[in-house]
């Protein structure tokens, strides 16, 4: 009877305990403050002066940076401190593993601002109207998907000013960070 109640309680907390330890996803963005090539850390100082270190892998995606770095030679490809940077990451615990770093600096990405007209969740686009009152649309990453639902919502939010960095390949524009403007 007693092993029977602890399997119950078991199996009842199972699905709270598996949420608990998932990988919580997540983007910043800031100046790049440190880089430890031996650590495999980048330190990011965010605009309220919060330092977030960051550990990174060999599956590390860099956007926007020296695209003739090695990835053996250099995991950042070319940023370094003082480099502007959105990262993308998940926090497990206090442990925070960049997947993505998008390079969003005068030497990094192509830029746009204006205001949110559409967002299609399913297609994974949004379109956005610049001052000259021409309207483009990009495709989004499945990281700026994510994190651009965090920032940007539904209702009056989605004509919120922002700056959207993205690459172009083809005619095709593919954001990559979409941060809103204060």
């Amino acid at each position: 009877m007693i092993r029977k109640a602890i399997w119950s309680a078991a199996l009842a907390l199972s699905p709270v305990l598996a949420f608990a330890a998932q990988d919580v996803a997540s983007a910043v963005d800031g100046t790049v403050k440190k880089v430890d090539a031996g650590t495999k850390t980048v330190v990011v100082t965010t605009a309220d002066g919060t330092d977030h270190t960051f550990h990174y892998t060999g599956k590390l995606v860099v956007h926007g940076a020296d695209d003739t770095a090695k990835a053996s030679d250099d995991a950042l490809h070319g940023v370094k401190e003082g480099s502007k940077v959105a990262v993308h990451y998940t926090a497990k615990g206090s442990k925070e593993t960049a997947h993505e770093i998008d390079k969003i600096g005068d030497d990094g990405m192509k830029t746009t601002e204006g205001t949110v007209t559409h967002i299609d969740r399913g297609a994974k686009t949004v379109a956005v109207k610049t001052a000259d009152g021409s309207e483009q649309t990009f495709h989004l990453t499945t990281h700026a998907a994510a994190d651009t639902g965090k920032d940007i919502g539904e209702g009056a939010d989605k004509a919120a000013k922002v700056t959207v960095y993205y690459t172009e390949d083809a005619g095709k524009k593919t954001a990559h960070f979409i941060s809103k403007a204060f």
